[in-house]
C-alpha cells in the first residue's frame, strides 16, 4: 500500500519542492537502524553517512528510478535563499533494489543545518524513458530545483517521497 501523502502536505514537502502526486511506489530509508518516516526528527550526527534506500517490490533491471534528495530550508527556514539545496542525486536504480546498485550523479553530503530546524526530503521518480547514465550532474549543490529537473529528463511528478527534520546540534563541552 503506497503511503499517504498528507504529511508531505503539512510539511510543505509539496509546495515547497514538488507539486501534488499520487503515491505510485514505496521505499525506504534507514540511518543505520531508524528508518526515517515524514516529520521524524534526525540528528546530523546520526546522519553523516549516506542512507541505505531500498526501492520496494519485485526485482526489475529494466524499472528504473532517480532518487533526489534537498533541503528546501538552505540556509534559514526563514530566509531559504539557496532553496533547494541538493544533497544526493541518483539516478538508474532497478526496482526491488538499493540506491547502491544505481549511479550517483552528486555524491551525498548530509545534514549541516546553520541554524533552524531543516527539512531533508527524499524524493523517487520512476525513469519513463530507460537510463539517465549520460546526464549531465548539476554544477552545484545551491538553488537546485527538482522540479526543473523532472521536467528537463521527463520523470514527471515524483512516485513516493518522505521527509525527516534536523536541527543544528550543541556544540559539546571539552573539559
Amino acid at each position: 500500500m503506497a503511503r499517504s501523502i498528507e504529511p508531505l502536505v503539512v510539511g510543505k514537502v509539496v509546495g515547497d519542492v514538488v507539486d501534488m502526486f499520487s503515491p505510485a511506489a514505496e521505499f525506504t530509508v534507514h540511518y543505520g537502524p531508524k528508518q526515517v518516516s515524514n516529520g521524524c526528527e534526525i540528528k546530523p550526527s546520526a546522519a553523516i553517512d549516506k542512507p541505505k534506500v531500498q526501492i520496494l517490490g519485485p526485482r526489475n533491471q529494466t524499472n528504473l528510478y532517480t532518487l533526489v534528495m534537498v533541503d528546501p530550508d538552505a540556509p534559514s527556514p526563514s530566509e531559504p535563499t539557496l532553496r533547494e539545496w541538493l544533497h544526493w542525486l541518483v539516478v538508474d536504480i532497478p526496482e526491488g533494489f538499493d540506491c547502491t546498485k544505481g549511479k550517483e550523479l552528486v555524491a551525498y553530503m548530509g545534514p549541516q543545518p546553520p541554524t533552524g530546524i531543516h527539512r531533508y526530503a527524499f524524493l523517487l521518480f520512476r525513469q519513463r524513458g530507460g537510463s539517465l547514465a549520460g546526464v549531465t550532474p548539476p554544477e552545484g549543490r545551491s538553488n537546485f530545483s527538482t522540479r526543473q529537473f523532472a521536467a528537463h529528463y521527463g520523470l514527471g511528478l515524483p512516485v513516493a517521497a518522505v521527509y525527516f527534520n534536523s536541527q543544528k546540534e550543541p556544540a559539546t563541552r571539552k573539559r
